[in-house]
């Protein structure tokens, strides 16, 4: 399955490579290097070695040291945009009435001495690493995802993510984000943030202005509409679960994924394989729109 999945991400990446280059190797090139590495799950020393490619996928290989110069250039971090893009067109295509917000902690030891990686709440316990944030709808990719260190709140990540998302329908979430300032923010985009009160033992609602929208919120989940709507939550976790639940997927960090530039291209790259897997027996038409 690597193979064929790895076939359809490097055709991908080179029919929309636009870039201007100079030298060997373009954009994709080093792209589809990279993936090959991400994909058999090998640091990208591995994929530069000849004996570790098939005869006939095998493309000209640059020395490592220029595949990790070339991968520090944002038009990968560009290319791999353009490629989620296409995932993306999916998305539109089988709706968004309804997405979900969580976070996935990405842990790593806790003695690294990786400068960008902290430690805060991760899955039941105090972690070190990073957290993968997303608003997940009925597409292969997350309508919108970002990467922080695992210090980041939930709410401050949401802060970021809800103005990218694209306009209405429900935007559901846990108790975390149960906060006034993010209904608005919801709410300017059309979308109603559905999630459960804090502090459920709390009759009140405090002495600080309430926003109209986390009021409409708290009535839902009072209805059978609000609370049928809002089971759908746990999509999140079944999403966050199949994009790990497979050979080449995003597993915990290898030692070798280190600094946060790093765990990005790696998480990006992880989500692009994901997506291609999912979309798997409709590859010749993603392909052929590209």
């Amino acid at each position: 399955m690597e193979r064929e999945l790895w076939s359809v991400l490097a055709t991908l990446a080179r029919r929309l490579d636009c870039f201007p280059y100079r030298g060997l190797y373009r954009t994709s090139d080093i792209v589809v290097i990279y993936l090959w590495a991400v994909i058999h799950d090998r640091p990208t020393v591995w994929a530069t070695h000849a004996n570790h490619w098939p005869s006939e996928l095998r493309p000209w290989l640059p020395d490592q040291s220029t595949l990790s110069r070339r991968l520090r250039d944002d038009r990968v971090v560009r290319l791999f945009a353009a490629m989620e893009e296409q995932f993306l067109t999916i998305q539109v295509l089988v709706g968004r009435w309804i997405q979900v917000i969580d976070g996935k902690p990405l842990p790593i030891g806790g003695n690294s001495k990786d400068g960008d990686a902290h430690f805060g709440r991760g899955a039941g316990a105090i972690q070190n690493g990073y957290k993968l944030h997303a608003v997940w709808g009925a597409g292969p990719m997350p309508a919108v995802w970002g990467l922080a260190s695992m210090n980041v709140s939930e709410k401050t990540m949401a802060r970021r993510l809800i103005p990218h998302l694209p306009d209405g329908g429900y935007l559901l979430a846990d108790a975390e984000y149960d906060c006034t300032a993010l209904y608005d923010l919801a709410a300017e985009q059309g979308c109603q943030l559905l999630a459960p009160k804090r502090w459920k033992d709390r009759t009140g609602l405090g002495h600080r202005r309430v926003s109209p929208h986390r009021l409409r919120s708290i009535e839902l989940m009072r209805k059978p509409f609000g609370k049928a709507i809002y089971r759908a939550r746990t999509a999140i976790e079944r999403r966050f679960g199949n994009c790990t639940a497979f050979d080449c997927g995003l597993a915990p960090l290898p030692a070798w994924v280190r600094r946060f530039p790093r765990v990005l291209l790696w998480v990006y790259a992880k989500l692009l394989i994901n997506a291609a897997r999912i979309c798997r027996p409709q590859s010749q038409q993603l392909l052929a729109v590209a």
